[in-house]
């Protein structure tokens, strides 16, 4: 650490060109070969997956994407001479159109409910030859400028569509706002306006690279669109973070008298390693969503990884590069003047001072306080509903929305998710069993509609489909229960002793069961990402209880974080106050996508922290002491690195998409409880409760484990006066 500090130090024009270098160079690489994300949520081995394949071999040309071009009348009917021949005009052009197979008009013989009843709304259904996924973008936008070309003052078209809702990816909203307010708390933390600028600069240049890296390996990996507002979300929070954990403790040895080099060497080499170990534990987080054994995870992953590493490469070395081309300019006025007059700073705060002391008196009190207020927010997660958001929560300017907002209106709310039924077998005694099965799903409460029955194919993988209505929209829980109903009892009970396999597919089902496969294997990918980080803390701090309790805020944070998205997007308390119109399940996904990046970044907090406690613990052998002299001297820095945080995750609430959404308040959230009520009242005080438990480790294992020096000072070489009460 001290060599590579030194090089970039004493190099820094060549440091700054070549990370501009780098920036430079994947951007054009991105910007030539193009980005390909999608958001396959398709699960493997499940019912849906199979139905899907049913499909594919039986009649591939019908297996792709289906979406739906939908007719609305301004005046009259869409019957009405002049709306109907804009509606064949739209269905001939649209079907002579690359990747569609078949266009099936409203008015066609074979069409089987596609005009409402009022004859107001109809829509014609569009058949791709490929999954939404591995459609071309060119393609999908083509068809969408095709069919709205028709529309005037008359007629209103719209499509919607999975294929079609991926032209509209997730905006980044407020970052510009999110940047101001963490250049504000920066520039309150450091009363610098360079101290100010050196972790944003280091964040966006570190940022830029790490989405140039991301597009380019979008071409040859799955990753979902939100991949990179949730690596922008991530990079932002942790690239200022670590950058301005280095400048701070540069300018603390400034201000003890240290020259600048040795300041920055100094600060790379304490406060860089333990910039170093939090992104591998961010890392070993994210990347802990392989064992999900979703490829739509492996890309968030991967993405999100990619854009912790840069960051961190960046502030070890691109940081000490600006700092040796700013110099002393990194101080404040005042500091640089009580400098030059030898007067010194002092660098821990009185206020953080008291509040140990406080801690220090009533550890019990504060611990229950502290575990009660946890308790109280993650109240909701109790009854925390996964399930998948539909485009009835798409921003109103987007095709989608317009389209299911019609299309509900003029057939029901379940003709937005309709599930597919298939069977394997379209012999006499195949098509009259599958026509049994239809009459009791028909039959079943909360369907609405059983469409007839079609066949695909021929020969051996001839089959029959036909597609069931629900009464309720594909977000419902009702739609839900139906689903498992269908499955679990209606089905099997209809085709037992028949010989024939009925499979249920369709986008709803697809959803079913990713938030089924997402609860099968949550347990494993939470126990992996605690041992490894419990493995990692225990060799660091060679301690057993300190990983224990590390392991169990964390799980405490998460549970609360999850509690306040649980209330705000399940249950709508104050959804209006961030732009939200309908409540509705949380995405499955974001509990693991949470938890993975939240138990990253809180293990940055405990690591900067019990650092800072460990270093005085190696050096006075008091456990009091150690304790609120490291909670004295990190407190201010660790609150106002969550502060960032908390303001660049809050600003991509103000962006319009539901997702990004979640991820905005439910990590904004997850910090400031992390840091207020966990790293500040509740661990301090626990560790004061168990005294010198805090460091038991037996001797064996204490002779295995390898030793990893985080702050760069093993050896005790400071006696240090306690942190009375009356301090502050």
């Amino acid at each position: 650490m001290k060599a590579l500090a030194r090089w970039s130090f004493r190099r820094p024009w060549l440091v700054v060109a070549l990370w501009v270098l780098a920036l430079v160079t994947v951007r054009l690489i991105g910007l030539v070969s193009g980005s390909s994300f999608n958001d396959n949520f398709q699960p493997p081995n499940t019912d849906s997956t199979r139905a899907q394949a049913m499909l594919e071999a039986a009649a591939p040309a019908a297996a792709g994407d289906t979406s739906r071009t939908v007719f609305a009348a301004k005046a009259g009917t869409v019957g009405d001479p002049a709306n109907r021949s804009r509606v064949e005009a739209t269905v001939a052009a649209v079907s002579r159109l690359p990747h569609v197979t078949a266009v099936t008009s409203p008015f066609a013989r074979e069409a089987h409910g596609q005009v409402a009843r009022d004859g107001r709304v109809a829509f014609a259904t569009i058949q791709f030859d490929r999954l939404a996924q591995d459609l071309p973008t060119d393609a999908v936008q083509k068809v969408v400028d095709t069919a709205r070309a028709e529309q005037d003052d008359r007629l209103q078209v719209e499509l919607g569509g999975q294929a079609i809702s991926e032209l509209s990816p997730p905006r980044l909203g407020g970052v510009a706002f999110g940047l101001i307010a963490a250049a504000i708390v920066l520039f309150l933390a450091f009363g610098s306006l360079v101290a100010m600028a050196l972790p944003l600069a280091t964040a966006i240049v570190s940022l830029g690279t790490s989405l140039g890296l991301i597009d380019i390996l979008s071409d040859s990996m799955a990753m979902p669109t939100f991949t990179t507002q949730l690596a922008s979300l991530i990079g932002l929070g942790v690239g200022i973070d670590y950058a301005m954990f280095i400048v701070s403790r540069h300018r603390s040895g400034l201000l003890a008298g240290e020259p600048p080099e040795r300041a920055a060497v100094t600060a790379v080499n304490t406060s860089g390693r333990a910039v170093l170990f939090a992104g591998i534990t961010v890392c070993i987080a994210l990347l802990g969503m392989l064992a999900i054994g979703l490829k739509i995870f492996d890309g968030v992953a991967v993405g999100a990884s990619i854009a912790v590493v840069t960051t961190v490469a960046a502030a070890l070395t691109l940081q000490p590069a600006l700092l040796r081309l700013f110099g002393n300019r990194v101080l404040s006025r005042r500091a640089r003047a009580r400098l030059e007059a030898g007067a010194g700073t002092e660098t821990m705060s009185r206020r953080w001072s008291a509040w140990a002391g406080r801690l220090q008196r009533r550890p019990i009190l504060h611990t229950v306080s502290g575990l009660v207020l946890i308790g109280a927010l993650a109240l909701p997660f109790l009854s925390l509903r996964l399930g998948f958001s539909d485009a009835g929560n798409e921003p109103t300017g987007n095709t989608t929305r317009r389209a299911y907002d019609l299309l509900a209106e003029g057939f029901g709310p379940g003709f937005n998710g309709p599930l597919v039924l298939t069977g394997d077998r379209a012999d006499a005694s195949g098509k009259h069993a599958f026509a049994t099965v239809l009459e009791r799903v028909g039959r079943t409460p909360g369907v609405a509609e059983v469409t007839p029955v079609i066949t695909l194919g021929a020969g051996r993988h001839a089959i029959e489909t036909a597609q069931v209505i629900p009464t309720t929209s594909p977000q419902a829980a009702a739609t839900s229960r139906l689903v498992r109903l269908l499955r679990h009892d209606v089905v099997p009970a209809a085709t037992r002793g028949t010989g024939l396999t009925v499979r249920i597919g369709g986008v709803t089902a697809v959803q079913e069961d990713f938030s089924h496969t997402i609860s099968r294997h949550l347990g494993w990918f939470i126990a992996l990402v605690i041992a490894l980080s419990f493995v990692l803390l225990a060799i660091v701090f060679r301690s057993l209880l300190v990983p224990l309790l590390a392991a169990v805020m964390n799980l405490l944070s998460v549970a609360a974080a999850l509690g306040v998205v649980t209330a705000v997007f399940e249950k709508g308390w104050g959804k209006s106050l961030i732009g939200l119109e309908f409540a509705g399940p949380v995405e499955p996904f974001i509990p693991v996508i949470v938890f993975a990046i939240l138990f990253g970044l809180s293990m940055d907090y405990e690591v900067f922290l019990v650092a800072r406690i460990y270093e005085f613990w190696l050096r006075t052998k008091d456990n009091r002491l150690a304790v609120t002299r490291g909670l004295a001297d990190t407190g201010r820095i660790i609150t106002a690195a969550a502060a960032i945080m908390i303001c660049v995750f809050s600003a991509f609430v103000l962006g319009d998409n539901r997702v990004i959404k979640l991820f905005g308040l439910g990590l904004a959230s997850a910090v400031l409880i992390d840091v207020v009520i966990v790293r500040t009242l509740i661990l301090p005080s626990v560790m004061l409760l168990l005294g010198r438990l805090n460091w038991a480790m037996p001797s064996a294992l204490g002779r295995l484990l390898p030793r990893i020096d985080v702050e760069g000072t093993t050896e005790p070489d400071v006696v240090l006066e306690p942190v009375g009460a009356g301090l502050g």
